[in-house]
């Protein structure tokens, strides 16, 4: 849960100065971050740092476990695709600067508009966020018992330093999602740890692993999909169809080993800017026979797709493949 009793003063402050409404905040209360007072109007406040298209799917789902109050989103920051999003569903936010959507019963606020200073420094600078981080915690996140091995062994599964590791689990540890005891390590705040990894694998890791844009020559169905070789391996939206039977894709994301002039011609990819086909550097060693990647990575590329079917689905995921993250 990230939870900043300034920054809901900060908001709340902003709403009641450009609404002229009276604003009152209580943050005493165990079960939610903070409630919200508006003119008599009682709001649960569920606070964020940021609101993006890679976490909005698993706000929505938080926040409509709530069910004494009507809840309201306070974040620092939420971006455009994420406002439209929660407005056309009535979701009720605020943000820093007072820019807010805000209905229920008599009581209606919009406000767009008023500049945001965005406060970076609070999600994903840590080091357990950064290129190292996320895929220590790729292995860490996927299998949990990796937890057991020594820094040497997580080193070499995760590719990263012996150093790297230590710091990182050192920081996972003081930022309280590992705890240590004498026999064991155990992941705490998966929940949080889920959502945080998923933002920074798509800030940081992502980007550097894209490779190129490409389209199908020939459309494939499913069953040919699964047909190619062993150096592809689906995400995605692919990657999801293949688990659950629940999506048909439509956007591809492939990870590979190889270069994509050389895989290109043999599987039936062209370059194209527009095309549905995502080319993705593998970062882990596979070792298995599965024509998908790690479930943990099909839950993020569908998570950060902003796409409603997309979240569903990567709730299904969640609900089965990755339980032992809830």
């Amino acid at each position: 849960m990230y939870k900043n009793n300034d920054d809901i003063y900060d908001a709340a402050l902003a709403l009641e100065q450009l609404s002229g409404l009276s604003v009152t905040v209580e943050t005493q209360r165990k079960e939610y971050d903070a409630i919200i007072n508006i003119n008599g109007y009682q709001f649960a406040v569920e606070a964020k740092n940021e609101v993006r298209k890679e976490n909005k799917g698993i706000l929505i789902s938080q926040i409509t476990k709530i069910t004494n109050l009507p809840f309201l989103v306070v974040t620092n920051y939420i971006t455009s695709d994420a406002v439209e999003d929660f407005k056309e569903k009535e979701i009720n936010y605020l943000d820093s600067a007072g820019n807010c959507f805000i209905k229920n019963g008599l009581l209606f606020i919009s406000v767009s508009g008023q500049k945001v200073h965005r406060n970076k420094q609070k999600t994903n600078q840590a080091k357990a966020f950064q290129e190292a981080g996320i895929k220590l915690l790729f292995r860490l996140l996927s299998n949990p018992e990796n937890l057991q091995l020594s820094y040497r062994e997580l080193a070499e599964l995760a590719g990263v330093s012996i150093g790297s590791v230590s710091n990182i689990m050192s920081e996972l540890e003081n930022q309280h999602y590992i705890l240590k005891t004498k026999k064991r390590r155990i992941l705490k705040n998966k929940p949080e740890l889920l959502e945080r990894w998923t933002i920074a694998y798509h800030d940081v890791l992502r980007p550097r692993l894209f490779k190129k844009q490409m389209r199908f020559v020939k459309q494939l169905s499913l069953d040919e999909l699964l047909t190619l070789e062993d150096t592809v391996l689906w995400g995605g939206e692919p990657g999801a169809a293949i688990l659950t039977n629940y999506l048909f894709p439509e956007k591809f994301a492939l990870y590979t080993t190889e270069r994509w002039q050389d895989l290109g011609p043999r599987i039936g990819l062209v370059p194209d800017n527009n095309g549905s086909v995502e080319v993705l550097q593998q970062f882990w060693e596979k070792k298995d026979d599965k024509k998908t990647v790690p479930p943990l990575l099909i839950y993020a590329d569908l998570m950060g797709s902003g796409y409603s079917r997309n979240i569903e689905t990567a709730k299904i995921i969640l609900e089965n493949e990755l339980q032992h993250l809830k």
